[in-house]
């Protein structure tokens, strides 16, 4: 489980950082890749990637501002004429399937596959299966906004197959009976527990991705014990009262909610255009002077998201 930041930037596209995109690349897990916002030019920044539209599953939209959504249209159409077959899922605030629509309509352009809306009428869980569950909630900005929480399932314990070789017990169904704990009797006589075979399971993972927000509590309830928080860092410390004015959150804020969240690693995302340089470093500063494992993500980033207890995150 990886996430790539396709745009990192606030309000308008710049030259060091796109509007908002980013992907969660869930390849070993299900072959896919769920998308969270949509910005302008992201599929431009995807062509720099290793990324193939056609493996995009889903599509989470936070709000509907343009820096979040104007990058839709053109990404669905490009889909299609790459081959794009499957269904997309498109998650969202009311007026995103409109928007999507008239969209294509106007422009005449034609998708081969079927897109899915789920536009959120009640928050809560809004998706579940085998493997993920996603919940959101409200967060506080000058329209709808929500932040999304990821959370994996819990890994079943690997069978310890070189355990079982040393007592030359064949490879076959038996394992699969073994991998489920169940006691077998070999045709020598002995007799296996499945559950002395099988290690510990794996706690899942737990992503947590916020839309454009104030400081609120709603952001701790989502990022609960988190493995990665994604918040935006629109302002630094000393421009708090703008952040409110314009319903955003500094450095310091986004700080806050990971140390009182209990995450692991916090991810800081769009940067207002005025912070180049140095001055975007000592955003990450602020953070970390709060939270310690902070860090300032820029336009292509890849972070690891790994189980607990193995090796920490990594940019690359």
């Amino acid at each position: 489980m990886e996430i790539e930041f396709l745009g990192t930037g606030a309000g308008v596209p710049a030259k060091q950082r796109n509007v908002t995109s980013m992907a969660l690349k869930l390849l070993d897990e299900r072959n896919a890749v769920w998308l969270f916002d949509c910005g302008e030019g992201t599929q431009q920044q995807i062509l720099r990637t290793n990324l193939r539209p056609r493996k995009i599953e889903k599509i989470f939209i936070t709000h509907l501002h343009g820096d979040h959504i104007f990058g839709l249209p053109g990404l669905l159409s490009s889909r299609s004429f790459q081959g794009g077959e499957e269904p997309l899922t498109i998650i969202g605030p009311k007026g995103i399937k409109n928007y999507v629509e008239t969209s294509l309509k106007i422009s005449e352009s034609h998708v081969k596959y079927p897109i899915i809306y789920n536009e959120i009428d009640e928050t809560g869980v809004i998706f579940k299966d085998h493997q993920f569950t996603v919940s959101c909630l409200p967060l506080d900005h000058r329209i709808k906004c929500y932040g999304y929480r990821i959370e994996e399932a819990d890994h079943e314990g690997e069978l310890q197959v070189e355990a079982l070789k040393e007592l030359d017990i064949p490879a076959g169904p038996l394992y699969g009976r073994l991998k489920k704990g169940e006691k077998v009797q070999l045709e020598d006589g002995r007799i296996i527990d499945g559950k002395d075979f099988v290690g510990p399971s794996q706690k899942g993972r737990i992503v947590t991705i916020l839309g454009d927000t104030r400081k609120h509590h709603n952001a701790e309830i989502l990022a609960k014990d988190a493995d990665l928080l994604v918040h935006e860092s629109t302002f630094n410390k000393n421009e708090k009262k703008l952040a409110k004015a314009y319903f955003h959150s500094t450095t310091e804020e986004a700080a806050e909610v990971a140390r009182d969240s209990g995450v692991e690693k916090l991810v800081l995302t769009h940067i207002s255009a005025r912070y180049v340089g140095n001055s975007a470093r000592e955003l990450e500063n602020e953070a970390k002077d709060i939270f310690p494992n902070s860090q300032i993500v820029r336009d292509f980033d890849c972070i690891d998201i790994p189980f607990k207890g193995n090796e920490e995150s990594e940019t690359i």
